[in-house]
């Protein structure tokens, strides 16, 4: 993406690092992270700029005995100083290329998808009262999608892409090592064994890694080295956040005693997949 300066449009689940994904390219380019949350709602001019309506009254009342003309007060209350700068626009006038993060844009109107598109095209904006801003240094964007809608094809030609799937067992073992480095090994190895056990059962909300890192602090600060029954209800809060899943967790304590015990063995193994009556059922993902 660098190279070719093109976004990097990022698609996955809730909660297996998009966000981070643009962290640690900010950090690892030693540059400034720049981030636009979407939301439903957003415009152009949350995105993009205001100008300051409480400055530029103040400065109104301030010159009314000045003598200046009324061009010349007008020209002085629409310039740079009194523009507040918002994340697109603050992402193009760096003197050093920033890192901008298009955070979750699939929760954002259609009607802003189509404004960003002319901007991401170009790299240049136009102000009424001041012009076209052109880009200093291009910014290295990255887009996150949870998916809640399909983003358009438009911005999808505009775009590389990347598709970020839950870690594997092994990967999540990877992650829990580097970002907890005094982790108990056993420990790591049962979480990140639980982990691959949760993300196969039907919950509403699936836990990503930030449920894992913050189940394995945890239990870091909690002294344990291992996990078992009463460990796991008493801080099953910080892994699944929805009422019915700890009850559909519950009803399956057969399938996971097995990755309490020592977890030599994956859940799958000690009993059969439920069916909830319903034929097979997976996870819905995102």
């Amino acid at each position: 993406m660098l190279a070719l300066e093109k976004p990097l449009l990022i698609e996955g689940p809730a909660g297996v690092g998009k966000t981070e994904s643009a962290k640690v390219l900010a950090e690892v380019l030693g540059t400034r992270l720049i981030r636009l949350q979407c939301y439903e709602g957003l415009d152009a001019a949350s995105a993009l700029y205001e100008w300051n309506y409480p400055k530029q009254l103040l400065r109104i009342r301030l010159t009314e005995e000045s003598g200046a003309t009324a061009q010349a007060r007008e020209a002085e209350i629409f310039s740079e100083p009194f523009l507040l700068k918002r994340p697109l626009l603050e992402a193009i006038t760096q003197e050093r290329a920033p890192v901008l993060l298009i955070d979750e844009l699939d929760r954002a109107d259609e009607a802003f998808e189509a404004f960003l598109l002319e901007l991401l095209g170009e790299f240049q904006v136009t102000i009424p009262e001041l012009g076209t801003i052109r880009a200093r240094e291009r910014p290295a964007v990255v887009i996150t999608s949870n998916r809640t809608r399909e983003l358009s094809d438009a911005l999808r030609r505009r775009c590389l892409y990347l598709w970020l799937d839950y870690p594997t067992r092994a990967e999540e073992l990877t992650i829990l090592r580097t970002r907890l480095p005094g982790i108990d090994a056993r420990l790591a190895e049962q979480i990140a064994r639980f982990m691959e056990f949760l993300r196969g059962q039907p919950f509403q909300k699936v836990p990503g890694v930030a449920e894992s890192l913050d189940w394995a602090l945890a239990l870091i600060r909690l002294h344990r080295d291992a996990l078992d029954e009463q460990t796991l209800e008493r801080t099953l809060g910080t892994i699944l956040k929805v009422h019915d899943d700890w009850e559909l967790l519950r009803a399956q304590r057969a399938r996971y005693e097995p990755l309490l015990n020592g977890g030599a063995q994956a859940a799958s193994d000690a009993a059969p997949a439920p069916d909830y009556g319903l034929g097979t059922v997976r996870a819905r993902r995102g």
